[in-house]
């Protein structure tokens, strides 16, 4: 698959519950970039914001371990806001709300 071509594994339109401080949140968007590396996780989320309306959120699952400083510096600049994020099982799991 080409970069920026989306396959429907990678990015599936959701409408779960996540509990964070105990509060529910829906997740709007799930992307895995499981197994990419830098840029590729930045981009995908990228990509998946620019879907969605300002509040929703999405969920990002990486493997990469550089997508901790990028994504952290992504929605610092960017005016998004991390809600979440945490590691199961050398997963890298972020909740992020678009802004």
């Amino acid at each position: 698959m080409a970069i920026g071509q989306w396959s429907k594994d990678e990015c599936q339109p959701l409408n779960t519950q996540h509990a964070v401080m105990n509060t529910t949140l829906i997740i709007d968007l799930e992307v895995d970039t499981q197994g990419l590396k830098c840029p590729l996780p930045l981009l995908r989320l990228k990509k998946a914001l620019n879907t969605l309306e300002s509040g929703q959120v999405v969920r990002v699952t990486a493997t990469d371990p550089a997508s901790v400083l990028d994504f952290g510096v992504f929605v610092e600049q960017t005016g998004h806001l991390m809600l979440e994020q945490y590691e199961e099982t050398g997963i890298l799991i972020y909740l992020i709300r678009k802004g």
